[in-house]
């Protein structure tokens, strides 16, 4: 299955996620991609937020969005893009590209909303070359307590699903990547408030290397 269809979330993303790179998302968006070069696979690429973040030493982008409404405005976004960007449908666990056929891959904000993580992870390892890196940024499960009995409490309630697209609070996405093979490199913590109204919750901003 290529597409999931979430009607009701793609209509409200475009504007949360230009809300959030208003309050410094996009900062943190130009610092996931800086630095970046040859070909590219950009998994759940969402309204396509990070296409103007690319630098130019990209040599293409190939961005992966199940979901059709957002994929068309991705497609869209692509259109105007600096460097060329192909907008495909498909999903997580069954990326459609081969053996190591990719410099480097971005999981930015969707690890979140995978049905399976470590099947995602899996399939990142693979299409990653050997040298290859993931940037990766997500918010995940706090440390301390009690915001994270709180995140595990919305995650278990699915209130923060139902309303986020399948979004998971309570992942801790960073020990997931490490778990799948990759060597990370660099891990920024943070927290940040996506929205006004919104919880200041943690997130992670990094490099993992496929060895």
């Amino acid at each position: 299955m290529t597409d999931i269809a979430r009607p009701r979330f793609a209509r409200g993303y475009p504007g949360a996620a230009e809300r959030a790179d208003l309050r410094g998302g996009a900062g943190h968006r130009r610092r996931l991609l800086e630095g970046l070069n040859g070909r590219i696979a950009e998994v759940g690429a969402g309204s396509g937020r990070n296409f103007a973040h690319y630098p130019k030493t990209v040599d293409e982008v190939v961005a992966i969005e199940p979901e059709p409404t957002l994929r068309e405005l991705a497609a869209e976004v692509a259109r105007g893009a600096a460097i060329p960007i192909t907008v495909r449908a498909g999903t997580a666990d069954a990326l459609p590209f081969g053996d190591g056929e990719m410099d480097a891959a971005v999981a930015s904000l969707v690890l979140c909303s995978v049905p399976d993580p470590s099947r995602a992870l899996a399939e990142l390892l693979r299409v990653i070359r050997p040298g290859g890196e993931l940037r990766f940024y997500e918010h995940v499960i706090a440390r301390t307590q009690p915001k994270r009995a709180l995140l595990q409490l919305a995650d278990r309630s699915g209130i923060w699903p139902a309303l986020g697209g399948g979004c998971h609070p309570a992942r801790d996405t960073g020990a997931a990547i490490a778990a799948a093979g990759f060597t990370i490199e660099r891990c920024e913590r943070f927290g940040f408030r996506a929205e006004r109204f919104e919880p200041r919750i943690p997130y992670i901003l990094g490099v993992a290397r496929r060895e």
